[in-house]
């Protein structure tokens, strides 16, 4: 198809119906009527030969033809916004710019309080909405600009986006300070194993690699509970004779408030490289890469190589 023959103001009315999918939200973010946004509707699907978006009680669901346009159209409109916009300047103490991360729940008790400490500070008009990585979309909402940075151990991200790494960090053995095994300043394989156990299966991450690990020397742990998440081991530690294994810097954050103690593994684990991950469409994005640089300020441990790298 000639692009000559398309109207480029159809394709903006494209690219917020597929990211709000209602007429009424649409029509009101971009200024226009509703009659408008259904006219420039009805002028799409009369030159794209496809009915785009169908009806339903959620809402205006797009079609295969009009998912498959997505990514293409909401990368091309950037790139246009960002050669317009090449010389503007992001001022965070004035902005009201609101962005979306994802993060596991490991990585909300971890980023949230001192990122949103920060930004009180420096960047009081700018909000933050926080989405989860299990998410099946995440790809897709990264590349439409649903979602500008994702953050955490993400194996499913090392392709197609460009990432920059955090920090580096071990896993230790977390329980409370009353357990048994708390008097052991160095833990045996034998007490460990033993143990009772708590499992966390953190879908959409790599935080299963103590499994692998053990299971490279042909040992197992005894668990006694399995949990999707990290947000209520401290109160589970706190009160029963549970271990658990976990990123360090998770553990650090509860040892106080849930009067938990930490100790090394008996055996060997790879320690985990925690990265911030971004599409490429938000590179030269002046207040992206602002976010960008507050993060790696906050967070990033100065040993870690820092490149911003496409993988």
């Amino acid at each position: 198809m000639d692009i000559s023959k398309i109207d480029l103001n159809l394709l903006v009315v494209l690219h917020h119906l597929l990211l709000k999918k209602r007429v009424s939200a649409v029509a009101e973010l971009l200024g226009m009527s509703q009659p408008a946004v259904s006219s420039a509707l009805g002028r799409l699907r009369a030159t794209l030969g496809d009915e785009l978006f169908l009806r339903t009680q959620g809402g205006m669901e797009p079609t295969p033809y009009a998912m498959q346009l997505a990514e293409p159209v909401a990368v091309a409109l950037d790139g246009l916004q960002q050669a317009l916009n090449v010389r503007a300047a992001f001022d965070p103490a004035l902005s009201t710019r609101s962005f979306c991360l994802a993060m596991t729940d490991v990585g909300e008790m971890y980023f949230l309080p001192v990122l949103v400490d920060a930004l009180t500070r420096s960047a009081p008009g700018v909000t933050l909405q926080v989405v989860s990585v299990t998410q099946a979309s995440l790809k897709e909402d990264m590349a439409t600009g649903r979602i500008d940075l994702a953050m955490g151990l993400l194996p499913q991200l090392q392709a197609g986006f460009f990432q920059q790494a955090l920090f580096r960090q071990k896993y230790i053995c977390l329980m409370r300070k009353g357990h048994a095994l708390a008097g052991q300043n160095k833990l045996d394989l034998a007490s460990f194993t033993a143990a009772e156990h708590v499992r966390i299966v953190a879908a959409g991450t790599g935080h299963g690699r103590v499994d692998v690990a053990l299971e490279q020397q042909k040992l197992r742990r005894r668990f006694r509970l399995t949990v999707p998440h990290y947000v209520a081991l401290g109160d589970v530690l706190s009160h029963s004779d549970l271990i658990a294994t976990v990123p360090e810097r998770f553990a650090d954050r509860t040892l106080v408030p849930f009067g938990l103690v930490k100790r090394d593994l008996p055996m060997a684990v790879d320690e985990s490289a925690i990265h911030q991950f971004w599409h490429g469409r938000l590179l030269r994005d002046p207040g992206h890469r602002w976010l960008r640089q507050a993060i790696q300020k906050l967070f990033g441990d100065g040993e870690t190589p820092q490149n911003e790298q496409a993988v």
